[in-house]
């Protein structure tokens, strides 16, 4: 399986509206006051997705002038975190956060695959961590892991070679999200961890079937 790509994408879910007490109550695990002798309401709440800000690249506007930062959008829902097998493209390992949780944190919660033939693992810059370096070391893993920009210091040349090598084989993982949302139309309709688990295990199951067959007809099509 020639070693693992880690990554994480967000995942829709229907925007709630609450207001700020009923966040805060939220962020902190409580159930709104409000709501506890209101059932109905209850179950219609999704106590476990968050906003996050979704960044992405600014764009060249119409009277050409390109804007000076990348773009921060609001976003809510969960987290899709992957572990795929850099040879053949299946997800390995999977877990759902909420859209909230850091992406580098949960390396270390079980999505790195000990079964594969090979020790190396690629990631973005979002999984460089000490803490992250020192558990793959000590579980017998080569990281491939993207290095940081020095604060306040260009890129040295030499790490930015590296990354560019390493991106070649690290953005595999995203034609795995862009499979699930363009073919699949990823989003999670449902109220709750539990059911947001459910619905992207279970998109990550079809894929894997979807990519399975893919593979299976391209081997075919070859011998005949």
């Amino acid at each position: 399986m020639s070693g693992q790509i880690l990554d994480a994408t967000l995942v829709a879910a229907p925007k709630q509206r609450n207001t700020n007490a009923e966040k805060a109550d939220l962020r902190e695990g409580r159930i709104p006051e409000d709501w506890q002798d209101k059932p109905a309401k209850l179950s219609h709440k999704d106590r476990h997705a968050r906003w996050t800000l979704k960044s992405t690249k600014a764009k060249r506007q119409d009277d050409g002038i390109m804007p000076s930062s990348d773009l921060a959008i609001p976003f809510f829902g969960y987290k899709s975190h992957i572990s795929i097998d850099w040879k053949f493209r299946f997800i390995r390992k999977w877990k759902t956060t909420d859209a909230a949780a850091s992406d580098g944190a949960r390396l270390r919660e079980g999505l790195l695959d000990k079964t594969n033939t090979a020790s190396s693992v690629w990631a973005d810059t979002a999984f460089r961590s000490k803490a992250n370096e020192d558990f793959m070391e000590k579980q017998g893993f080569v990281s491939k892991v993207h290095r940081k920009k020095p604060h306040l210091k260009p890129m040295p040349l030499h790490i930015q070679r590296s990354n560019e090598e390493k991106s070649v084989i690290r953005s595999r993982v995203e034609h795995v999200f862009a499979d699930q949302k363009s073919q699949m139309g990823l989003f999670v309709r449902t109220v709750g961890i539990t059911r947001a688990i459910m619905r992207i295990g279970l998109a990550n199951i079809v894929y894997n079937m979807r990519r399975f067959l893919f593979l299976f007809l391209k081997r075919l099509n070859a011998s005949a």
